[in-house]
C-alpha cells in the first residue's frame, strides 16, 4: 500500500471527507509520526503494534567486492514490533505460493 493508496482508503472510509482533506489528515499523521521517532519518543498504537528508535553502535564491516575492512558509525534506525491483534489477522491468511 502507498501513501496514495492509503489516502484513497481514508477518504473511501470517511465520505464527508474531500480528498484533499483525507490526504491533509494522512500527511499530518505521518508528520506527528516522523517528529516522535526523530526525538526518539515511541509510538504505541493499540492493536497494531509500536514504534521506537534502536541504537546501533559503530562497527567494523568488510565491502564485499574488495574484501577490505570499512568503518561503519553509528545510526539509529526505526524499529517496528507488531501487535498481537496484527500479528493474529496477519497468520490467520492463507500461505500464498
Amino acid at each position: 500500500m502507498t501513501r496514495s493508496d492509503l489516502i484513497e482508503a481514508f477518504a473511501d472510509r470517511f465520505p464527508q471527507l474531500q480528498r484533499n482533506q483525507a490526504e491533509v489528515a494522512v500527511r499530518i499523521m505521518l508528520d506527528a509520526m516522523n517528529g516522535a521517532l526523530v526525538t526518539g519518543q515511541r509510538i504505541e498504537i493499540r492493536g497494531f503494534g509500536s514504534f521506537s528508535v534502536t541504537y546501533r553502535a559503530p562497527r567494523m564491516g568488510r565491502n564485499p567486492r574488495s574484501g577490505e575492512r570499512v568503518a561503519i558509525p553509528e545510526k539509529r534506525t526505526p524499529h517496528f514490533k507488531p501487535g498481537k491483534a496484527l500479528r493474529n489477522s496477519v497468520n490467520a491468511l492463507p500461505l500464498q505460493p
